[in-house]
């Protein structure tokens, strides 16, 4: 669609909303909050955006500005230095970190992503339908993909011998284009970037096979909230109010995503409507609104399953200290149950 003055103007004031939401509460200051994405806009950002555009930062009384980091490392590394007040970042990398010498206690208050989006996507067409079927293949490994560390617990639980699989280490940049120019069996990545980006690079989408973790036996959470100590034992109403804006984020998402697509796109740097629908509805169905956030609501953690979720970490990972679910995870933010509720 081309761009007529009137667009033109809508993309600018809502880019203005995105970059700071001054928001202010009738009769109360606003609290200034910084808050940091772990990668670029796209359509999995739709509950912030439209916290922000349409406002729901300003019924919480907040002043938000967002910047965009290059990871989840690094949007870890900005809290942890105070930098970034809030940031969305994966909870597994967090677990890494915070089992460092001398790390921050930096914590997750929200969990966005109830199932990890950790996925081997392959080719049907090279003879693969299921994990099995990996033996005697080769995948491309983005290095230090998060998905690829979850790997050896994978092979375990699915009785995968990972000498009989061939691995190369590969660049982010490359992932897509190398799978669909068939120069590999399968790639590791996430389920909703990863095999949505090779569908819009014109391979079929019944020539793809999505093996999500999630449905081979990981435990292991996704992508959370995660805030500075400083600025949440400063600020515990800002901090409240910005994981009530997400939920508000996430209810106006699933009601008409269309519609928030829409929103987004006036953020990103080109993009494709069916391609951004087609990430957001995925993401909503596999990684956000699971079983159990419908038995318990949005945001939380089981621990029995968070301590089953280290366990698997643990095929890869030598602990220092191993974690319980409280030295991560601050419910202490979270609003009741009956408004965490999704349908």
């Amino acid at each position: 669609m081309p761009n007529t003055p009137y667009r033109l103007l809508r993309k600018t004031l809502l880019s203005l909303a995105l970059l700071t939401c001054v928001c202010v509460s009738p009769g109360s200051a606003a609290s200034a909050l910084h808050f940091s994405f772990d990668r670029a806009i796209d359509g999995a950002a739709a509950p912030f955006v439209l916290a922000s555009v349409r406002g729901l930062f300003r019924t919480e009384g907040l002043t938000v500005t967002t910047g965009q980091a290059t990871s989840s490392v690094d949007a870890i590394g900005r809290v942890a230095s105070g930098s970034s007040d809030m940031a969305l970042a994966d909870i597994n990398a967090l677990i890494r970190y915070r089992d460092k010498e001398n790390s921050a206690p930096v914590k997750a208050v929200f969990v966005l992503y109830n199932k990890a989006p950790y996925a081997i996507i392959a080719r049907k067409s090279r003879g693969i339908a299921t994990m099995s079927d990996l033996e005697g293949k080769t995948i491309g490994i983005v290095d230090g993909d998060l998905a690829a560390r979850l790997w050896p617990a994978m092979a375990r639980l699915n009785n995968i011998k990972r000498d009989k699989i061939r691995t190369e280490k590969i660049s982010a940049a490359v992932r897509e284009p190398m799978l669909s120019a068939g120069q590999f069996d399968a790639v590791t990545g996430f389920s909703f970037l990863s095999a949505i980006n090779l569908r819009d690079r014109g391979v079929p989408a019944n020539d793809l096979a999505v093996l999500r973790f999630s449905d081979f036996g990981s435990e292991v959470y996704g992508h959370a909230l995660i805030v500075n100590p400083k600025f949440a034992d400063a600020n515990p109403d800002a901090v409240k109010g910005f994981v009530r804006a997400t939920i508000a984020g996430i209810r106006l998402s699933l009601k008409d995503p269309a519609r928030a697509i829409d929103d987004v796109l006036l953020q990103m740097n080109g993009g494709s409507r069916d391609v951004e629908l087609e990430r957001l509805r995925a993401v909503l169905n596999d990684n956000i609104v699971t079983d159990e956030v419908k038995r318990n609501g949005l945001g939380g953690i089981e621990p029995g399953r968070f301590d089953a979720g280290i366990s698997q970490i643990a095929d890869d990972y030598e602990f220092r200290k191993r974690p319980s679910a409280g030295d991560i995870f601050d419910d202490s933010f979270l609003p009741p149950v009956s408004a965490r509720k999704v349908n």
